[in-house]
């Protein structure tokens, strides 16, 4: 049986916009068998409270969005990576956090658990002091002659999150990449425990600080659906005008490190200056550089300033301006494009098979785009232009970030042109309830879920940053590369830390 037919016949709970359907722990556990004969059903996300397991998946084909949950006999739930491997980190975060075991399960070595927490399974009904010593990471083992690895980080020599990556070389080439993450876990889950949504939106908003809006933007409407309300009309087209700006100013920056990575500076510079004049212009706009705490549950913390569309206007004519000379300057070195072209290729059906969003997937000919496939009323008029290529190396992942952010300035003018007038808030009722939320970020779609108790404070809740799904598939694409090109490969994933370390 399908994996959806088998999902739908689940008793279905309350949540909105799509029931999320309980199924008992063994229908849960015919799942990967009906993934496997489902490929089109892509998992979004796997997460838990105390003694319940929960999954959100896409219909492909569809658009359509499944939940899934199960109950957690025991401390124990059916595996889904067997059939999904985006699953694993999952399986692995869910036992660190809930001390949930996932059987079946193809990885359970801790993830965000290094051995120093005071607690163990701090977010389970009973956590328990944590005794032991701390043990060394483990890593999969090598065998054979003219093997060697090469350990970096987790302290790196930039200013950049801490993560550790295990090459294992042959040479000058990777033949295997492991990754150790979760220096950065902050507890975010659990200081929202308890809280109201507006007052927990400030944790949202530091899951990942280049994605502040997104992430905020996706549990303020996580908030806003367990609640069924509804954001003023000009609070919705604030958001957008912020969404798009940040995806501006981010695909910038990825712009220029990447040609900084193969050591082609004047790109760089050029667009380190553009991507200061965006955040210029969104301190202008919005009283903050990023735009942190300005997205909130039930509209926005501020309205646009009285010359703030005229500072964002004159920023964009700048990108604009620069966009193709830019451009032509990368097109034309050779040297550069012999870095880019044919490196860290991401095949199509890997890119399916994690269900890789953003430039990632849509660089691999995953056709995804939350704002397509989920359009809110600012984006219904004239949604954004999709963009999708199949090479999948790092020349096409810098293709399409410099195509979305010409598209982005695009979607700016027309949504400032048609600001409409009246509130820019609305309280949230203080009631029970839950919802979900997905928007589009410039990594790719976040997946927010939120529970609600009856007096409407968080009870449990879930942000799933789209590098959940892509760090795993960095390891791959390094692969028959040279170790040299692993910058390249890394900063045209440029996937966050700080989103999946929670």
């Amino acid at each position: 049986m399908k994996a959806s037919t088998l999902i739908r016949r689940g008793a279905a709970q309350p949540c909105r916009p799509v029931p999320r359907h309980l199924l008992a722990p063994a229908d849960f556990a015919r799942l990967p068998a009906g993934l496997v004969e489902e490929p089109s059903l892509a998992l979004l996300s796997l997460w838990a409270e105390p003694a319940m397991v929960h999954a959100a998946f896409l219909e492909e084909e569809s658009g359509a969005l499944l939940l899934a949950s199960t109950p957690a006999e025991a401390g124990h739930y059916p595996a889904l990576s067997p059939a999904r491997p985006g699953a694993v980190r999952f399986e692995r975060m869910i036992h660190d956090l809930w001390g949930l075991a996932a059987e079946g399960g193809l990885d359970p070595r801790p993830w965000l658990d290094h051995g120093r927490w005071p607690l163990t399974a701090p977010l389970s009904a009973r956590p328990a002091r944590h005794g032991a010593p701390p043990e060394q990471p483990s890593f999969l083992p090598i065998e054979g002659e003219g093997w060697h690895q090469i350990p970096v980080g987790p302290v790196h020599a930039g200013i950049i999150e801490p993560g550790h990556f295990r090459f294992t070389v042959q040479g000058e080439m990777v033949v295997r990449l492991e990754q150790r993450l979760g220096y950065t876990h902050k507890g975010t889950l659990g200081l929202m425990l308890g809280k109201s949504p507006r007052t927990a939106a400030r944790f949202a908003a530091r899951l990942s600080g280049d994605s502040t809006v997104a992430h905020s933007l996706a549990f303020a409407e996580a908030a806003e659906a367990a609640c069924e309300t509804t954001a003023p009309p000009r609070a919705a087209w604030l958001r957008a005008v912020m969404l798009e700006s940040e995806r501006v100013a981010n695909h910038l920056g990825d712009w220029g490190f990447l040609c900084n990575d193969a050591a082609f500076a004047f790109p760089h510079a050029r667009c380190g200056m553009l991507r200061e004049a965006m955040l210029r212009a969104q301190l202008a706009a919005f009283g903050h550089r990023l735009m942190m705490d300005r997205v909130i549950p039930g509209g926005v913390a501020v309205d646009l300033a009285p010359e703030g569309a005229d500072a964002l206007l004159a920023a964009l004519a700048l990108v604009e301006a620069e966009v193709p000379v830019l451009d032509a300057i990368h097109e034309d070195h050779a040297s550069l494009q012999d870095r880019l072209v044919g490196t860290g290729v991401l095949a199509p059906e890997l890119a399916r098979a994690f269900a890789a969003g953003g430039v990632i997937g849509r660089a691999s000919g995953r056709a995804f785009d939350a704002r397509l496939a989920f359009p809110s009323a600012p984006y219904a008029g004239a949604p954004p232009e999709a963009v999708l290529r199949q090479e999948g190396d790092v020349a096409a992942r810098m293709r399409v970030r410099i195509a979305e952010l010409t598209d982005s300035i695009r979607l700016i003018r027309r949504l400032l042109a048609g600001l409409p007038a009246g509130e820019i808030h609305a309280p949230l009722p203080q009631r029970g309830g839950e919802g979900l939320a997905l928007v589009e970020s410039f990594r790719g779609e976040i997946a927010t879920w939120m529970a609600l108790d009856d007096g409407g404070l968080i009870r449990a809740v879930f942000p799933r940053d789209p590098s959940w799904l892509q760090w795993p598939l960095l390891e791959a694409v390094v692969e028959d590369n040279i170790i040299a090109d692993f910058p390249l490969c890394n900063k045209s994933f440029n996937c966050s830390y700080s989103g999946v370390d929670l």
